[in-house]
């Protein structure tokens, strides 16, 4: 796993030693970055369920002003750290240890807002319904800007909340790339 473009090209991202974190495969990130392309500099970005941090990183390495890094793991959040430090994004980004449906309610009471939203939540346990109705009933994503959830084939996403329209989706194997965008 690796850092595909911008100012960390290259660099190799420390990687979990078993199964519990399923980071996005090279591939397909780099399919999802070649579908946001330039859209991502200047913006901010938050990263729930981060594992790595791969996603997060890659926005930063490719011009993304600001990242928050969510995950309730403690093995996770030494990765997000460990990979930080190795691209030395420290100033930039901000790492928060919680359960993500709950961190997106603090986030919104301290005035958050990100252009992009990241969710790669653990597959078939129905994270990403809950997801996207606490996004929108607390206006976390600004409006034009996008909700990106990672899912299984397996586990659809649900009736969208007026607010969001699917405006592309992606298949990779198994997995799903469900592009969200706030009208």
């Amino acid at each position: 796993m690796r850092i595909i473009t911008g100012k960390a090209r290259g660099l190799k991202l420390t990687t979990p030693k078993n199964m519990d974190v399923r980071p996005t495969s090279d591939r397909v990130k780099e399919s999802l970055f070649s579908i946001i392309g330039t859209k991502i500099v200047g913006t901010h970005v938050l990263d729930l369920f981060a594992g790595t941090g791969n996603l997060g990183l890659e926005a930063w390495s490719r011009g993304a002003e600001k990242v928050v890094f969510v995950d309730e793991s403690h093995a996770s959040l030494q990765l997000v750290r460990s990979n930080i430090t190795k691209a030395k994004a420290e100033d930039m980004t901000t790492v928060i240890k919680g359960n993500a449906v709950k961190v997106i309610a603090d986030l919104a009471a301290r005035g958050e807002k990100f252009d992009f939203i990241f969710c790669d939540p653990p597959y078939n346990k129905g994270l990403p319904a809950q997801i996207i109705q606490m996004v929108a009933k607390y206006d976390l994503v600004i409006p034009g800007g996008y909700l990106i959830v990672e899912h299984s084939q397996h586990e659809s996403l649900p009736e969208l909340p007026t607010k969001f329209e699917v405006i592309r989706c992606e298949k990779y194997g198994e997995t799903l790339i469900s592009f969200l965008r706030c009208k």
